[in-house]
């Protein structure tokens, strides 16, 4: 049943890149006693927990090594994925859109399934005005969402504003220590993105004629067809992207004697 084919349209991986760009371009100054900026840099930027640059400082604590850790700094990690039933879409119906290089083929999708994508930003600097130069030039834009427009469905050509909601923040200052132990000042931001996840895309053939036929199915006696109900598109040679009419033919039939089920015609 499941993996009969292949599809991957990589919603996630593009909400982790949107996400983190969203941080990518933040800028710290220092400043003397008088006001004069000594100082300017851009914070650095990096998927991963924050236990891994914990464990960085600690290995380290005197800076002895050529090559450490360089705070600030900003983290961010996937901490959960879970369904969510209040946006849940009507199974049934489906998006549709013309086969590219093909104007004889109809390709579809169901709706998409609805999820929550659970992430955490970690702020660490070793001094406690770093960190709040970096929390400030984020919480203004959450109030508390903020909302990105990323391509997730590039199969259907699909667009869609991705809300971001910022759950809460906590704070975190290790001076607590011996001497030897490296201070570090985290803020941990706890964020919610609502997205969609699709499922495979299908190709059929465009439909040009639908016939339905009615009968009146008596006691005793083989089904009768009363009626024949015929669509055809108006032109006939019209393709899958045309701006056509339809042309609607009713026909009403006595004796169904001469009828073949099978065939659907007249003998």
């Amino acid at each position: 049943m499941l993996g009969q084919s292949q599809f991957y349209h990589e919603t996630i991986r593009k909400l982790v890149v949107a996400f983190g760009s969203m941080f990518n371009d933040i800028q710290l100054v220092r400043k003397n006693n008088a006001g004069v900026i000594t100082q300017s840099m851009k914070v650095p930027l990096a998927y991963g927990p924050k236990q891994k640059f914990l464990a960085r400082l600690r290995l380290d604590a005197t800076l002895d090594n050529k090559v450490s850790i360089t705070l600030p700094r900003i983290g961010f990690e996937i901490t959960g994925l879970t369904y969510d039933p209040t946006r849940k879409l009507n199974r049934v119906q489906k998006f549709k859109k013309i086969k590219s290089g093909s104007d004889k083929r109809l390709e579809t999708q169901y709706m998409p399934v609805p999820y929550n994508l659970e992430f955490a930003l970690n702020i660490m600097s070793k001094n406690s005005d770093d960190g709040l130069q970096i929390l400030e030039q984020i919480l203004p834009y959450f109030q508390p969402d903020y909302t990105v427009t990323i391509n997730d469905n590039v199969a259907m050509n699909s667009k869609r504003d991705i809300p971001i909601i910022l759950n809460g923040i906590t704070y975190e200052d290790s001076y607590e220590g011996d001497y030897a132990s490296r201070r570090s000042i985290l803020y941990n931001l706890a964020f919610t993105l609502k997205f969609y996840l699709y499922g495979p895309v299908t190709s059929t053939s465009v439909i040009k004629t639908v016939q339905v036929d009615q009968y009146v199915d008596m006691p005793d006696k083989s089904p009768t067809r009363e009626q024949r109900y015929t669509v055809t598109p108006v032109p006939t040679s019209a393709d899958a992207d045309d701006d056509f009419g339809f042309n609607e033919t009713t026909s009403f039939y006595q004796d169904a004697k001469d009828y073949n089920p099978t065939t659907g015609s007249d003998e």
